[in-house]
């Protein structure tokens, strides 16, 4: 995860001092990586061992390695194609204003879920889907229809996946599950009650629970066994899980396709699926 995007996370948990440290970094990254560590507490009204502390504290070894990982993070950063705007989309805008936004909001937000994620943990993720008795997936709103199309997917390849739109029904599910079985719970929030009740449920009961929400502290990543990320910026006035809801659905569709490569015979019970569908696309 991105040092950057994980301090914007962390930022209302950090104690006042910590905070302006990393708020600094957060909005002036470039000029951070031009300063030594005397120069920055200088600027944030701080002294030099408050952020060498504050360096430690983030799991560095000293301010050097964190102006390292600022440095790969800034590396890594994209940006929307010349033409494509980000931003909030406001009322005034026109059509193709409102079109630009809206790709670029999208785009920006699956690169970024790309980058919050590192390969040992969707490695820890595969490796939980790949041997479980059977996967039970939680989620309500939009969340919900992504985990649907995840559990078809699933079906697909032959694995037993539980989803249900009743929340009822769901925490059933949740507590005949048992240490062989996997919850996958998608809240971007983190805080959704549904979701978070069903994982304690299945938590209980010793299954392994992986967690897809935003980079935020939340309840919802604390009970889980493995955490998966989601970064939505959605628009100030949240009409609907737009960016939240793209962001899963790409992450869902690359554990898929990680999944299709894992699995030896994913591709005879692909070809099985396409065949039998066939039938219904006869014509008459």
């Amino acid at each position: 995860m991105s040092i950057l995007k994980a301090l914007s996370a962390q930022l209302d948990s950090l104690t006042a001092a910590d905070r302006q440290i990393a708020q600094f970094i957060i909005d002036n990254p470039n000029e951070m990586l031009a300063m030594s560590s005397a120069a920055l507490a200088a600027a944030t009204g701080r002294s030099q061992s408050s952020v060498v502390k504050f360096s430690q504290k983030l799991g560095y070894g000293g301010y050097q390695q964190l102006k390292l990982a600022v440095n790969k993070a800034k590396a890594l950063e994209w940006h929307a194609p010349g033409g494509v705007i980000h931003g909030t989309i406001d009322a005034s805008d026109s059509y193709v204003t409102i079109l630009q936004k809206l790709i670029g909001s999208k785009l920006l937000s699956m690169r970024e879920t790309l980058a919050a994620n590192n390969e040992h943990t969707i490695d820890l993720a595969l490796d939980a889907l790949v041997n479980a008795r059977k996967v039970q997936l939680a989620g309500v709103g939009a969340s919900s229809l992504v985990a649907k199309d995840f559990s078809y997917k699933l079906l697909k390849l032959g694995r037993t996946a539980l989803i249900d739109s009743d929340s009822h029904i769901q925490i059933s599910n949740a507590s005949a599950l048992n240490e062989a079985d996997v919850l996958l719970a998608l809240s971007h929030s983190g805080r959704s009650l549904e979701p978070l009740r069903i994982a304690e449920v299945a938590k209980k009961r010793g299954a392994t629970v992986i967690s897809m929400t935003g980079l935020h502290p939340n309840p919802l990543l604390d009970l889980a066994d493995i955490h998966l990320f989601t970064v939505a910026d959605e628009e100030r006035v949240r009409s609907s899980a737009i960016t939240s809801r793209d962001a899963q659905l790409m992450l869902m569709d690359m554990l898929f396709i990680l999944l299709i490569r894992r699995q030896a015979d994913s591709h005879d019970y692909i070809h099985n699926s396409e065949t039998a569908v066939t039938v219904l696309k006869a014509r008459g």
